[in-house]
């Protein structure tokens, strides 16, 4: 059973992320969820354009990305997320992720942005 709320609207921004990744401050994602699907549009920062797809169960997210960087290399990998509900109720995400597309992984952490 989760415990964090839908995903579904919410845009997320990096806050950490290792030496491998991309994502970054400015990178801004915009996630949608229902009936156990997450997808999500990001970009900004080092990516130009960026999307995910995966599957949620509980506070788990599971998904494949794919996105363009701003020097116009497409790169793909999959991540698994857990969410964390926040004091202020806004949700952070804990991500373990590997590129497939090249050698590399790490971990990044992405936060909700704040309304407005």
């Amino acid at each position: 059973m989760s415990s964090a709320p839908s995903v579904d609207g919410r845009r997320f921004a990096g806050v950490s992320n290792s030496a491998d990744g991309e994502v970054g401050r400015g990178t801004v994602f915009t996630y949608h969820e229902t009936d156990g699907l997450v997808w999500a549009d990001y970009a900004g920062g080092a990516v130009r354009l960026g999307r995910l797809v995966g599957t949620r169960d509980g506070d788990v997210l599971r998904f494949r990305y794919v996105h363009v960087g701003v020097d116009g290399e497409s790169s793909s990998g999959r991540c698994e997320a857990r969410l964390e509900v926040l004091a202020d109720g806004r949700l952070r995400s804990h991500e373990d992720w590997c590129w497939e597309s090249r050698p590399g992984a790490g971990a990044s952490v992405v936060e909700e942005l704040p309304p407005g």
